[in-house]
């Protein structure tokens, strides 16, 4: 497993803030790339790539192993529709419908693993768990 590089801390004051309504570019960058840190803790493997363009991308889920050239099972979407969807904001059927995803693969399907958070209340204060974990896990 990849050692984390954004702090829970920050990742979840960077998460509160975004839930707030703040917009700022590194806010949501810093969001971004702390949810799909706790995705690939989530959901360890590498059958599938999530990218968040231009913040990151993860692999994650268990399965056949990609090694070279493009990945067979692929998720994309922009930074809003990940967060929305990591934290439970927005349903994966839901985006798909309006056309906020761009996924292909036979295991390009995160329904089983999203969302993230199991209380999204913790968003509003990142000290809640005492930075034990991420926000509801």
């Amino acid at each position: 497993m990849a050692r984390r590089r954004i702090s829970r801390h920050t990742g979840q004051s960077a998460l509160s803030a975004w839930a707030s309504g703040d917009e700022d570019r590194r806010t949501l960058a810093t969001a971004a790339r702390f949810l799909l840190e706790e995705l690939t803790e989530q959901a360890p493997g590498s059958s599938v790539e999530v990218r968040v363009p231009p913040f990151g991308v993860a692999q994650c889920v268990q399965g056949p192993r990609h090694t070279r050239g493009t990945p067979p099972n692929v998720v994309e979407f922009d930074a809003q529709t990940w967060l929305q969807l990591a934290t439970g904001r927005t349903a994966w059927g839901e985006a798909q419908a309006q056309g906020l995803i761009s996924a292909s693969g036979t295991r390009a399907d995160l329904t089983e693993v999203l969302p993230l958070l199991q209380n999204p209340r913790q968003l509003q204060d990142p000290d809640a768990d005492g930075d034990q974990g991420a926000p509801g896990l």
